[in-house]
């Protein structure tokens, strides 16, 4: 029998309130729709029973996971161990919103096998959590960190917004210093963007943001400020401590197999991507009948170009040709990035450097010219 190695994702398509920045699939959800979408995926995730696919990886994500019960968690983990043969040091990853947990239910998730936690904070302002729609304070956020130590989490990551209109280099800074003051293990600082359809997608709030070069300090900024406070930069928007970087996440930008569950829950598995349609009512009704290919053959060079430039670790020059790149255009970008500081050497390829990130889109298209 083969045994494939694959992570999970398990998409919670609930919230208490929609943030007006917020793009992803979420719905309010009453308790008889929790319900019955707990059993939908509970069916469909059992459905991988006979396939014989073990994972090292699983992680809950939303809409806010913690919108629903810490029992209904659990028993959607204990199905994802029915259905795939789970690894002795499986990641298993919840994302919370700070202001849904107590110390009773993060101790029910522990219990349970949970042994990884991702806090929505955003700012360590409440100013800046008021604009951004956010249901809590910077102390409710600083009691959910500290529950979640107490509850016996080791491996914390809390979420860090960048661009948040009114925001400014000082006030970002502080915010870093107050997070990385909790004894998290892992802060994901991601630019604020305006996604259309969205209650931010308007004048007054599109004419406040931080313009690109606001943007570009402050993000070097809070590169510089995690790295004094001994968090390494791994990903362009992700660092860590102790080398608690999200193996999950990992996943992604490795192009390693990972299969969803959930509308609008996406898939990578022998090399196939699929999704699910943004429908609460259609996941429910069809249950796992609704799967919508992609792409049957990913531009591999592509992906890999893409993929690869989003981490320090950088691009392999030998995987870049094998994939069909070419070695000359290789070497001239390589070259020119490393004169202008954009990216350094490393004994595989180049790593684009902190400024190169904030170009890392035009950087990716040159190399696939």
């Amino acid at each position: 029998m083969m045994n494939k190695k694959a992570g999970i994702y398990i998409h919670i398509p609930f919230c208490k309130r929609k943030c007006p920045y917020c793009d992803f699939y979420s719905v309010a959800g009453c308790d008889i729709q929790k319900t019955d979408y707990v059993n939908a995926l509970i069916s469909h995730i059992k459905s991988y029973m006979d396939k014989y696919i073990s994972a090292d990886t699983v992680y809950f994500g939303g809409g806010t996971p913690t919108a629903l019960s810490a029992n209904q968690l659990c028993e959607i983990l204990n199905a994802v161990r029915e259905g795939f043969s789970l690894t002795e040091d499986c990641e298993i990853t919840t994302e919370a919103n700070p202001c849904t947990v107590d110390y009773d239910y993060l101790k029910t998730l522990r219990e349970n096998g949970f042994n990884r936690i991702s806090f929505g904070v955003q700012s360590a302002q409440d100013s800046e959590l008021q604009l951004l729609g956010r249901l809590h304070s910077f102390d409710t956020a600083c009691k959910a960190v500290h529950d979640a130590v107490k509850a016996g989490f080791d491996n914390i990551s809390c979420d860090l917004m960048i661009g948040i209109p009114g925001q400014t280099v000082d006030s970002l800074c502080d915010s870093v210093d107050k997070l990385s003051q909790l004894g998290v293990s892992h802060i994901s600082a991601y630019m604020l963007k305006i996604e259309e359809g969205t209650a931010f997608d308007c004048d007054s709030i599109r004419s406040s943001v931080a313009d690109e070069d606001l943007s570009a300090d402050m993000y070097l900024a809070a590169v510089d400020r995690l790295s004094k406070h001994g968090f390494e930069q791994y990903e362009i928007s992700n660092f860590c401590k102790d080398d608690k970087r999200s193996r999950h996440n990992m996943k992604y930008w490795n192009l390693d197999d990972y299969i969803g569950f959930g509308p609008c829950a996406h898939s990578y598995f022998e090399g196939k991507r699929f999704y699910y349609d943004r429908s609460l009512e259609q996941y429910v009704s069809n249950q796992y009948s609704s799967q919508l290919v992609e792409d049957n053959s990913p531009d591999k060079l592509y992906e890999y170009v893409m993929l690869s430039l989003r981490l320090s670790d950088g691009i392999s020059k030998e995987t870049y040709i094998s994939l069909g790149g070419n070695e000359k255009q290789f070497d001239k970008n390589a070259n020119m990035l490393v004169k202008a500081s954009l990216a350094e050497f490393t004994d595989i390829g180049i790593a684009l450097t902190p400024r190169g990130f904030l170009l890392s889109n035009s950087i990716i298209l040159k190399f696939l010219e």
